[in-house]
Protein backbone atom coordinates (compact mmCIF):
# COMPACT_ATOMS: atom_id res chain seq x y z
CA UNK A 1 0.00 0.00 0.00
CA UNK A 2 1.24 3.45 -0.27
CA UNK A 3 1.46 6.69 1.48
CA UNK A 4 -2.17 7.98 1.21
CA UNK A 5 -3.61 4.45 1.77
CA UNK A 6 -1.60 4.39 4.93
CA UNK A 7 -2.74 7.50 6.28
CA UNK A 8 -6.10 6.66 5.06
CA UNK A 9 -6.06 3.97 7.49
CA UNK A 10 -4.58 6.20 10.17
CA UNK A 11 -7.61 8.39 9.76
CA UNK A 12 -10.22 5.41 10.12
CA UNK A 13 -8.86 4.37 12.98
CA UNK A 14 -8.70 7.46 14.72
CA UNK A 15 -12.04 8.22 14.15
CA UNK A 16 -13.56 4.97 15.02
CA UNK A 17 -11.14 4.71 18.38
CA UNK A 18 -12.96 7.75 19.06
CA UNK A 19 -16.50 6.08 18.28
CA UNK A 20 -15.40 3.25 20.40
CA UNK A 21 -14.29 5.04 23.50
CA UNK A 22 -16.96 7.76 23.31
CA UNK A 23 -14.40 10.76 23.70
CA UNK A 24 -16.25 12.30 21.38
CA UNK A 25 -20.05 12.33 20.16
CA UNK A 26 -20.07 9.37 17.34
CA UNK A 27 -21.71 11.94 14.57
CA UNK A 28 -18.78 14.50 15.72
CA UNK A 29 -16.34 11.89 15.11
CA UNK A 30 -17.46 10.14 11.66
CA UNK A 31 -18.16 13.76 10.33
CA UNK A 32 -14.43 14.48 11.08
CA UNK A 33 -13.29 10.83 9.98
CA UNK A 34 -14.97 11.62 6.62
CA UNK A 35 -13.60 15.92 6.50
CA UNK A 36 -10.02 14.56 6.41
CA UNK A 37 -10.54 11.76 4.28
CA UNK A 38 -11.73 14.32 2.21
CA UNK A 39 -8.39 16.99 2.89
CA UNK A 40 -6.12 14.33 1.93
CA UNK A 41 -7.83 13.31 -1.14
CA UNK A 42 -7.98 9.97 0.18
CA UNK A 43 -11.99 10.15 -1.38
CA UNK A 44 -12.93 13.14 -3.77
CA UNK A 45 -16.51 14.57 -3.99
CA UNK A 46 -17.28 12.66 -6.77
CA UNK A 47 -16.69 9.73 -5.03
CA UNK A 48 -18.32 10.36 -1.50
CA UNK A 49 -20.99 11.80 -2.82
CA UNK A 50 -22.07 9.83 -6.93
CA UNK A 51 -20.41 6.56 -6.35
CA UNK A 52 -21.88 3.81 -6.39
CA UNK A 53 -19.11 0.96 -4.29
CA UNK A 54 -17.47 3.76 -2.43
CA UNK A 55 -19.93 6.60 -1.70
CA UNK A 56 -22.69 8.04 0.63
CA UNK A 57 -24.85 4.89 -0.04
CA UNK A 58 -28.15 6.88 -0.71
CA UNK A 59 -31.02 4.24 -0.98
CA UNK A 60 -29.63 3.03 2.66
CA UNK A 61 -30.17 6.98 3.95
CA UNK A 62 -33.31 7.55 2.11
CA UNK A 63 -35.00 4.30 3.40
CA UNK A 64 -34.13 5.19 6.82
CA UNK A 65 -35.94 8.60 5.74
CA UNK A 66 -38.97 7.41 4.13
CA UNK A 67 -39.62 4.85 6.73
CA UNK A 68 -38.59 7.01 9.57
CA UNK A 69 -41.48 9.60 8.63
CA UNK A 70 -43.92 6.44 8.20
CA UNK A 71 -43.34 5.33 11.67
CA UNK A 72 -43.92 9.12 12.83
CA UNK A 73 -47.34 9.17 10.85
CA UNK A 74 -48.39 5.61 12.90
CA UNK A 75 -47.01 6.74 16.15
CA UNK A 76 -49.91 9.54 16.24
CA UNK A 77 -52.21 6.68 15.80
CA UNK A 78 -51.72 4.97 18.94
CA UNK A 79 -50.78 1.69 17.25
CA UNK A 80 -48.13 1.54 19.45
CA UNK A 81 -49.16 1.33 22.67
CA UNK A 82 -51.82 -1.14 21.57
CA UNK A 83 -48.98 -3.58 20.24
CA UNK A 84 -47.42 -2.74 23.87
CA UNK A 85 -50.10 -3.81 25.29
CA UNK A 86 -50.97 -7.08 23.46
CA UNK A 87 -47.35 -8.07 23.49
CA UNK A 88 -47.56 -7.52 27.55
CA UNK A 89 -50.24 -9.76 27.89
CA UNK A 90 -49.28 -12.64 26.15
CA UNK A 91 -46.11 -12.51 27.58
CA UNK A 92 -48.31 -12.49 30.83
CA UNK A 93 -46.35 -9.64 31.70
CA UNK A 94 -42.87 -11.91 32.72
CA UNK A 95 -40.02 -9.87 31.25
CA UNK A 96 -38.04 -13.08 29.26
CA UNK A 97 -41.50 -14.38 28.08
CA UNK A 98 -41.70 -10.85 26.59
CA UNK A 99 -38.11 -10.85 25.14
CA UNK A 100 -38.79 -13.92 23.31
CA UNK A 101 -41.99 -12.64 21.49
CA UNK A 102 -40.51 -9.17 20.25
CA UNK A 103 -37.08 -11.29 19.36
CA UNK A 104 -39.01 -13.41 16.97
CA UNK A 105 -41.41 -11.31 15.67
CA UNK A 106 -38.07 -8.79 15.16
CA UNK A 107 -36.54 -12.07 13.18
CA UNK A 108 -39.60 -13.17 11.47
CA UNK A 109 -40.32 -9.07 10.07
CA UNK A 110 -36.65 -8.74 9.02
CA UNK A 111 -37.07 -11.64 6.44
CA UNK A 112 -39.41 -10.04 5.24
CA UNK A 113 -39.20 -6.48 5.31
CA UNK A 114 -35.42 -4.91 5.68
CA UNK A 115 -33.81 -5.30 8.81
CA UNK A 116 -33.23 -1.35 9.20
CA UNK A 117 -37.68 -1.09 8.60
CA UNK A 118 -38.24 -3.69 11.46
CA UNK A 119 -36.22 -2.07 13.81
CA UNK A 120 -37.77 1.20 13.38
CA UNK A 121 -40.73 -0.19 13.83
CA UNK A 122 -40.28 -2.51 16.88
CA UNK A 123 -38.09 0.56 18.73
CA UNK A 124 -41.28 2.24 20.19
CA UNK A 125 -43.22 -0.66 21.11
CA UNK A 126 -40.63 -1.94 23.10
CA UNK A 127 -40.12 1.60 25.00
CA UNK A 128 -43.72 1.43 25.44
CA UNK A 129 -44.03 -2.24 26.54
CA UNK A 130 -41.05 -2.11 28.86
CA UNK A 131 -42.66 1.49 30.54
CA UNK A 132 -45.87 -0.60 31.55
CA UNK A 133 -43.49 -3.25 32.63
CA UNK A 134 -40.78 -1.15 34.42
CA UNK A 135 -38.04 -2.91 33.37
CA UNK A 136 -34.93 -1.59 31.38
CA UNK A 137 -35.50 -1.69 27.64
CA UNK A 138 -32.14 -1.73 26.82
CA UNK A 139 -31.13 -5.88 26.66
CA UNK A 140 -34.58 -5.63 24.95
CA UNK A 141 -33.10 -3.34 22.15
CA UNK A 142 -29.75 -4.64 22.43
CA UNK A 143 -31.32 -8.40 21.45
CA UNK A 144 -33.78 -7.06 18.94
CA UNK A 145 -31.16 -5.56 16.30
CA UNK A 146 -29.18 -8.78 16.53
CA UNK A 147 -32.40 -10.56 15.97
CA UNK A 148 -32.61 -8.56 13.35
CA UNK A 149 -29.44 -8.92 11.27
CA UNK A 150 -29.85 -12.94 11.90
CA UNK A 151 -33.51 -12.87 10.93
CA UNK A 152 -32.65 -10.68 7.77
CA UNK A 153 -30.13 -12.85 6.41
CA UNK A 154 -32.89 -15.85 5.22
CA UNK A 155 -33.95 -13.63 2.33
CA UNK A 156 -32.94 -11.73 -0.53
CA UNK A 157 -34.51 -8.68 0.56
CA UNK A 158 -34.05 -9.32 4.55
CA UNK A 159 -30.34 -7.29 4.26
CA UNK A 160 -28.92 -4.90 2.12
CA UNK A 161 -25.71 -6.89 1.21
CA UNK A 162 -27.63 -9.92 0.39
CA UNK A 163 -29.06 -7.44 -2.46
CA UNK A 164 -25.66 -7.15 -3.36
CA UNK A 165 -24.36 -10.74 -3.88
CA UNK A 166 -27.75 -11.68 -5.75
CA UNK A 167 -27.28 -9.05 -8.23
CA UNK A 168 -23.58 -10.41 -8.54
CA UNK A 169 -24.15 -13.86 -8.35
CA UNK A 170 -27.37 -14.10 -10.56
CA UNK A 171 -29.01 -15.88 -7.24
CA UNK A 172 -33.00 -15.59 -6.92
CA UNK A 173 -34.80 -15.17 -3.76
CA UNK A 174 -35.48 -19.10 -3.41
CA UNK A 175 -32.18 -19.38 -3.48
CA UNK A 176 -31.52 -17.65 -0.50
CA UNK A 177 -34.55 -19.55 0.90
CA UNK A 178 -33.32 -22.87 0.53
CA UNK A 179 -29.66 -22.39 1.24
CA UNK A 180 -29.76 -19.37 3.79
CA UNK A 181 -33.15 -19.88 5.60
CA UNK A 182 -33.12 -23.26 6.84
CA UNK A 183 -29.89 -22.62 8.68
CA UNK A 184 -31.12 -18.84 10.26
CA UNK A 185 -34.11 -20.89 11.76
CA UNK A 186 -31.23 -22.89 13.69
CA UNK A 187 -29.40 -19.89 14.40
CA UNK A 188 -32.27 -18.22 15.98
CA UNK A 189 -33.29 -20.92 18.55
CA UNK A 190 -29.85 -20.92 20.17
CA UNK A 191 -30.25 -16.97 19.90
CA UNK A 192 -33.10 -17.19 22.26
CA UNK A 193 -30.66 -19.54 24.78
CA UNK A 194 -27.85 -17.15 24.25
CA UNK A 195 -30.38 -14.17 25.33
CA UNK A 196 -31.38 -16.40 28.41
CA UNK A 197 -27.63 -16.56 29.16
CA UNK A 198 -26.85 -12.99 28.60
CA UNK A 199 -29.83 -10.93 29.77
CA UNK A 200 -31.62 -13.69 32.13
CA UNK A 201 -30.33 -11.89 35.26
CA UNK A 202 -31.01 -8.54 34.46
CA UNK A 203 -35.08 -9.33 34.82
CA UNK A 204 -37.52 -9.26 37.51
CA UNK A 205 -40.67 -10.31 37.43
CA UNK A 206 -43.41 -7.55 39.38
CA UNK A 207 -46.03 -9.34 40.01
CA UNK A 208 -48.25 -6.09 40.22
CA UNK A 209 -47.25 -4.02 37.53
CA UNK A 210 -48.26 -7.54 35.37
CA UNK A 211 -51.59 -7.30 36.78
CA UNK A 212 -51.92 -3.86 35.36
CA UNK A 213 -51.10 -4.36 32.30
CA UNK A 214 -53.80 -7.87 32.55
CA UNK A 215 -55.91 -5.43 33.07
CA UNK A 216 -56.02 -3.20 30.02
CA UNK A 217 -57.99 -2.96 27.42
CA UNK A 218 -55.80 -2.35 24.59
CA UNK A 219 -58.02 -1.41 22.37
CA UNK A 220 -58.81 1.74 24.08
CA UNK A 221 -54.98 3.13 23.01
CA UNK A 222 -55.97 3.65 19.23
CA UNK A 223 -56.92 7.29 19.51
CA UNK A 224 -57.29 7.97 15.26
CA UNK A 225 -58.87 4.94 13.64
CA UNK A 226 -59.17 6.71 10.56
CA UNK A 227 -55.57 7.44 10.37
CA UNK A 228 -54.50 4.33 11.66
CA UNK A 229 -55.55 2.44 8.73
CA UNK A 230 -54.55 4.81 6.31
CA UNK A 231 -50.89 4.49 7.70
CA UNK A 232 -51.72 0.44 7.62
CA UNK A 233 -52.56 0.93 3.79
CA UNK A 234 -49.40 2.47 2.52
CA UNK A 235 -47.01 0.68 5.06
CA UNK A 236 -48.72 -2.60 3.50
CA UNK A 237 -47.94 -1.46 0.11
CA UNK A 238 -44.65 -0.34 0.88
CA UNK A 239 -43.97 -3.57 2.72
CA UNK A 240 -45.34 -5.71 -0.77
CA UNK A 241 -43.26 -3.37 -2.75
CA UNK A 242 -40.00 -4.53 -0.97
CA UNK A 243 -41.33 -8.33 -1.25
CA UNK A 244 -41.68 -7.85 -5.06
CA UNK A 245 -38.67 -6.12 -5.39
CA UNK A 246 -37.66 -8.44 -7.76
CA UNK A 247 -40.31 -8.01 -9.83
CA UNK A 248 -41.33 -4.04 -9.82
CA UNK A 249 -37.56 -3.27 -9.86
CA UNK A 250 -38.01 -0.33 -7.41
CA UNK A 251 -35.38 0.19 -4.95
CA UNK A 252 -36.74 0.03 -1.56
CA UNK A 253 -35.39 3.82 -0.85
CA UNK A 254 -38.02 4.99 -3.49
CA UNK A 255 -40.11 2.67 -2.28
CA UNK A 256 -39.91 4.33 0.90
CA UNK A 257 -40.11 7.67 -0.30
CA UNK A 258 -43.22 7.39 -1.84
CA UNK A 259 -44.77 5.62 0.55
CA UNK A 260 -43.62 8.50 3.22
CA UNK A 261 -44.99 11.32 0.76
CA UNK A 262 -48.27 9.68 -0.35
CA UNK A 263 -48.86 9.29 3.69
CA UNK A 264 -47.93 13.06 4.34
CA UNK A 265 -49.91 14.38 1.76
CA UNK A 266 -53.01 11.88 1.68
CA UNK A 267 -53.64 12.55 5.79
CA UNK A 268 -54.09 15.09 8.03
CA UNK A 269 -50.68 14.59 9.82
CA UNK A 270 -48.97 18.39 10.03
CA UNK A 271 -45.43 17.86 7.94
CA UNK A 272 -44.18 18.73 10.79
CA UNK A 273 -45.03 16.55 13.01
CA UNK A 274 -44.21 13.37 10.91
CA UNK A 275 -40.91 14.42 10.79
CA UNK A 276 -39.81 15.29 14.41
CA UNK A 277 -39.46 11.51 14.59
CA UNK A 278 -36.68 11.47 11.80
CA UNK A 279 -33.37 10.32 13.41
CA UNK A 280 -31.40 13.28 11.62
CA UNK A 281 -27.99 12.49 14.04
CA UNK A 282 -28.31 8.78 12.60
CA UNK A 283 -28.50 9.61 9.46
CA UNK A 284 -25.56 11.87 9.38
CA UNK A 285 -23.80 9.39 11.14
CA UNK A 286 -24.32 6.99 8.39
CA UNK A 287 -23.25 9.52 5.64
CA UNK A 288 -19.99 10.48 7.52
CA UNK A 289 -19.23 6.51 7.67
CA UNK A 290 -19.47 5.83 4.44
CA UNK A 291 -17.27 8.52 3.06
CA UNK A 292 -14.33 7.22 5.55
CA UNK A 293 -15.23 3.93 4.56
CA UNK A 294 -15.06 5.23 0.85
CA UNK A 295 -11.38 6.51 1.93
CA UNK A 296 -10.33 3.01 2.20
CA UNK A 297 -12.30 1.47 -1.05
CA UNK A 298 -10.74 4.03 -3.05
CA UNK A 299 -6.96 3.79 -1.56
CA UNK A 300 -7.02 -0.01 -2.27
CA UNK A 301 -7.02 -0.91 1.55
CA UNK A 302 -10.21 -3.24 1.36
CA UNK A 303 -9.56 -4.69 -1.79
CA UNK A 304 -5.98 -5.11 -0.54
CA UNK A 305 -7.23 -6.93 2.51
CA UNK A 306 -9.74 -8.73 0.53
CA UNK A 307 -7.41 -10.03 -2.27
CA UNK A 308 -4.99 -11.14 0.95
CA UNK A 309 -7.03 -13.13 2.24
CA UNK A 310 -7.99 -14.59 -0.57
CA UNK A 311 -4.70 -15.67 -1.75
CA UNK A 312 -3.81 -17.04 1.40
CA UNK A 313 -6.18 -20.08 0.12
CA UNK A 314 -6.51 -19.79 -2.96
CA UNK A 315 -6.84 -23.07 -4.68
CA UNK A 316 -8.22 -25.26 -1.48
CA UNK A 317 -11.58 -24.70 -1.78
CA UNK A 318 -12.48 -25.61 2.06
CA UNK A 319 -9.86 -23.21 3.08
CA UNK A 320 -11.48 -20.35 0.77
CA UNK A 321 -15.02 -21.08 1.87
CA UNK A 322 -14.20 -20.99 6.01
CA UNK A 323 -11.51 -17.85 5.64
CA UNK A 324 -14.36 -16.32 3.68
CA UNK A 325 -16.78 -16.62 6.37
CA UNK A 326 -14.27 -15.75 8.68
CA UNK A 327 -12.86 -12.92 7.25
CA UNK A 328 -16.59 -11.72 6.27
CA UNK A 329 -17.19 -11.31 9.92
CA UNK A 330 -14.88 -10.11 11.40
CA UNK A 331 -13.97 -7.39 8.32
CA UNK A 332 -18.09 -6.94 8.67
CA UNK A 333 -17.33 -5.96 12.44
CA UNK A 334 -15.23 -3.19 11.90
CA UNK A 335 -16.45 -1.75 8.31
CA UNK A 336 -20.13 -1.84 7.83
CA UNK A 337 -21.24 -5.17 5.95
CA UNK A 338 -23.24 -2.85 2.84
CA UNK A 339 -19.46 -1.29 1.46
CA UNK A 340 -17.84 -4.72 2.08
CA UNK A 341 -19.69 -6.89 0.52
CA UNK A 342 -20.02 -4.06 -2.35
CA UNK A 343 -15.90 -4.80 -2.56
CA UNK A 344 -15.65 -8.50 -2.15
CA UNK A 345 -18.41 -9.69 -4.05
CA UNK A 346 -16.10 -9.06 -7.74
CA UNK A 347 -13.21 -10.96 -6.42
CA UNK A 348 -16.11 -13.55 -5.29
CA UNK A 349 -17.43 -14.08 -8.22
CA UNK A 350 -14.14 -14.93 -10.06
CA UNK A 351 -13.61 -17.36 -7.39
CA UNK A 352 -17.00 -18.77 -8.14
CA UNK A 353 -16.31 -18.90 -11.97
CA UNK A 354 -12.80 -20.49 -11.52
CA UNK A 355 -14.77 -23.23 -9.25
CA UNK A 356 -17.02 -24.00 -11.84
CA UNK A 357 -19.50 -22.19 -10.49
CA UNK A 358 -19.37 -23.03 -6.79
CA UNK A 359 -21.74 -21.28 -4.80
CA UNK A 360 -20.53 -22.30 -1.32
CA UNK A 361 -18.44 -18.89 -1.62
CA UNK A 362 -21.25 -16.72 -1.93
CA UNK A 363 -23.39 -18.52 0.62
CA UNK A 364 -20.06 -18.16 3.09
CA UNK A 365 -19.78 -14.34 2.15
CA UNK A 366 -23.53 -13.73 2.71
CA UNK A 367 -23.50 -15.98 6.44
CA UNK A 368 -20.59 -13.68 7.19
CA UNK A 369 -21.21 -10.17 6.09
CA UNK A 370 -24.48 -10.77 7.51
CA UNK A 371 -23.90 -12.24 11.09
CA UNK A 372 -20.38 -10.35 11.30
CA UNK A 373 -22.68 -7.39 11.50
CA UNK A 374 -23.62 -8.17 15.19
CA UNK A 375 -20.18 -7.28 16.40
CA UNK A 376 -20.08 -4.13 16.96
CA UNK A 377 -22.69 -1.21 17.52
CA UNK A 378 -21.41 -0.08 14.00
CA UNK A 379 -21.38 -3.12 12.15
CA UNK A 380 -24.73 -3.06 10.81
CA UNK A 381 -27.28 -0.17 9.77
CA UNK A 382 -29.83 -1.61 12.42
CA UNK A 383 -27.21 -1.69 14.86
CA UNK A 384 -26.73 2.33 14.81
CA UNK A 385 -30.22 2.96 14.02
CA UNK A 386 -31.38 1.28 17.32
CA UNK A 387 -28.65 3.30 19.59
CA UNK A 388 -29.81 6.56 17.59
CA UNK A 389 -33.57 5.68 19.03
CA UNK A 390 -32.21 4.68 22.41
CA UNK A 391 -30.31 7.60 22.64
CA UNK A 392 -33.09 10.02 21.54
CA UNK A 393 -35.71 8.33 24.54
CA UNK A 394 -33.07 8.76 27.29
CA UNK A 395 -31.72 5.62 27.50
CA UNK A 396 -28.23 5.56 25.34
CA UNK A 397 -26.83 2.22 24.61
CA UNK A 398 -22.55 2.36 24.41
CA UNK A 399 -20.21 1.44 21.92
CA UNK A 400 -18.73 -1.40 24.38
CA UNK A 401 -22.35 -1.96 26.35
CA UNK A 402 -23.71 -3.32 22.64
CA UNK A 403 -20.18 -4.75 21.15
CA UNK A 404 -19.83 -7.14 24.38
CA UNK A 405 -22.69 -9.13 23.83
CA UNK A 406 -22.04 -8.86 19.86
CA UNK A 407 -18.79 -10.56 19.70
CA UNK A 408 -20.07 -13.61 21.85
CA UNK A 409 -23.60 -13.86 19.42
CA UNK A 410 -21.17 -12.96 16.45
CA UNK A 411 -18.27 -15.90 17.61
CA UNK A 412 -21.68 -18.15 18.38
CA UNK A 413 -23.53 -17.99 15.41
CA UNK A 414 -20.51 -17.86 12.83
CA UNK A 415 -18.69 -20.84 14.75
CA UNK A 416 -22.39 -22.90 14.11
CA UNK A 417 -22.11 -21.79 10.26
CA UNK A 418 -18.99 -23.31 9.76
CA UNK A 419 -20.15 -27.14 10.12
CA UNK A 420 -23.13 -26.11 8.02
CA UNK A 421 -21.42 -25.13 5.08
CA UNK A 422 -18.83 -27.89 5.57
CA UNK A 423 -21.36 -30.24 5.19
CA UNK A 424 -23.60 -29.35 2.82
CA UNK A 425 -21.23 -28.10 0.19
CA UNK A 426 -17.62 -28.79 0.92
CA UNK A 427 -18.13 -32.42 2.20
Amino acid sequence: MNALAWLSVAVFLAAYTLIATEKVHRVAAALGGAGIMLLIHATGARSAFFSEHAGIDWNVIFLLLGMMIIVGVLKETGVFEYLAIWAAKRARGRPFRLMVLLVLITATASALLDNVTTVLLIAPVTFLVCERLAVNPVPFLIAEAMASNIGGAATLVGDPPNIIIASRGGLTFNDFLVHMAPMVIVLMAVFVGLCRLMFGHMFRYDPERASSVMALDEKEAISDRRLLWQSLAVLALVMAAFVLHPVLHYEPSVVALLGAGVLVAATRVRTEQALAEVEWPTLVFFAGLFVMVGGLVETGVIEELSGAAVAATAGRPELTTMGLLGASAALSAIVDNIPYVATMSPIVEQLVQADGGHHALWWALAFGADLGGNATAVGAAANVVVLGIAARNGTPISFWQFTRYGLIVTAVTVTLVAPYLWLRYLL
